[in-house]
């Protein structure tokens, strides 16, 4: 009779043993390097990037639209939102103006160095989004 159950009890156990390690939780892996997150540009913006990408490359077209979507994508993985809102509004308070007017905007280190990351970024998004 004891030998019987036996089989009964070790397939009892080991059920309990497997079943207790699947619900253990596991341990999140640590990469060495955060993704970066490339979403933190607010939708609104996104939009207003694509629109004017596409009125300036010949109208609305899916093409169109498409290269213009993934260009403010690829722009997105070079800067953040803050660094590439800086770099527009440097951008725009200097354009258009000479001589002292411009030179708070256009002068200074930090707007020299957004600016040119904007533009190296444009550069980027255009190569790998083929806006023609």
């Amino acid at each position: 009779m004891k030998i019987k159950h036996t089989p009964f009890i070790l397939s009892l156990t080991l059920v309990t043993v497997i079943s207790g390690c699947a619900t253990a939780p596991e341990k999140p892996t640590e990469s060495a390097e955060p993704v970066p997150f490339v979403s933190d540009y607010p939708t609104r913006d996104r939009v207003e990037y694509v629109l004017n990408c596409v009125a300036q490359h010949g109208g609305l077209t899916y093409i169109s639209q498409y290269a213009c979507g993934c260009k403010i994508d690829k722009i997105a993985e070079k800067l953040s939102f803050a660094e590439y809102e800086a770099a527009k509004t440097f951008s725009y308070l200097s354009k258009g103006q000479t001589g002292d007017a411009a030179a708070a905007m256009r002068d200074p280190t930090q707007s020299k160095d957004l600016r040119k990351r904007l533009k190296d970024a444009e550069q980027y998004a255009e190569k790998n989004c083929f806006v023609k």
